[in-house]
């Protein structure tokens, strides 16, 4: 596993991660100027593990334009991303549903950047005596649910370029950039899909001007047509997040 890079206290990472995290931004402010000393800019490096499936939370991590998957491996080693963490979520939710460990699923950052890391056990604290903080927490949760049941939906109903399409705006979203280097094989490995199927939605969506690729790189052209070719799922979980969470304060993609 690799190891963590501190971010100096002075870089500017530090001072606006708050805004540029969704659910940071959500925080009560009276929560946030207590936790915001326990807050550690850290810069994450891509195949990173952060939590490892059974093993015990200690840290969670706020994504600045870090993105990370939660996967799933089965026992004949093939692996599917249930969901993707970036400036949206935070990574180790799981340290309030009533334990301290990480069920089946795994963090592994796919694209590196920036985070802010606590302590499990100081944001356990404000869970249990901060009602604000408490509901902005189970808001959260229940977007997760949201995200986790379109994911299921949406691999059973729609076509894999629109899931594919889908996945470059999520993932764009959530790193705030729209150059994605991640290979068509390890988004063939999430999306639980053959990499001949990826590859084909990539030159339909190349020919059409939408994006453009290079060996292990995409970058979005068009943002407009690549929601066109998404399916109704991207539009309904951004909706769902922005309803439950808002945006005041969140530095928005493009925003």
């Amino acid at each position: 596993m690799t190891s963590l890079k501190a971010i100096p206290a002075n870089d500017d990472r530090a001072a606006t991660g708050r805004h540029a995290n969704q659910l940071l931004a959500a925080m009560p402010g009276a929560v946030y100027e207590r936790i915001s000393a326990s807050l550690e800019p850290v810069s994450l490096e891509r195949g990173q593990v952060l939590h490892k499936a059974g093993a015990e939370i200690l840290h969670l991590y706020f994504p600045i334009d870090a993105l990370i998957s939660v996967t799933i491996t089965m026992r004949d080693g093939r692996t599917a991303e249930t969901g993707i963490v970036g400036r949206r979520e935070v990574v180790g939710i799981n340290a309030f549903m009533g334990g301290t460990e990480t069920t089946q699923t795994e963090y592994e950052v796919q694209v590196p950047g920036d985070a802010l890391r606590i302590g499990a056990d100081v944001l356990r604290e404000e869970f249990d005596t901060d009602k604000g903080m408490r509901d902005v927490l189970l808001k959260y949760t229940q977007a997760m649910l949201a995200q986790l049941s379109q994911n299921a939906a949406c691999s059973r109903l729609h076509q894999i370029e629109q899931r594919y399409a889908r996945w470059l705006l999520e993932s764009r979203d959530r790193i705030a950039s729209e150059d994605l280097e991640l290979t068509q094989e390890f988004i063939s490995d999430m999306l639980g899909v053959r990499r001949a199927g990826i590859s084909e939605a990539s030159d339909r969506l190349r020919k059409a001007g939408i994006v453009q690729t290079t060996r292990g790189r995409t970058r979005i052209l068009d943002s407009e047509g690549l929601e066109a070719a998404s399916c109704e799922c991207y539009e309904v979980l951004v909706e769902e997040y922005d309803r439950l969470l808002g945006t005041e304060g969140f530095v928005t993609f493009g925003g």
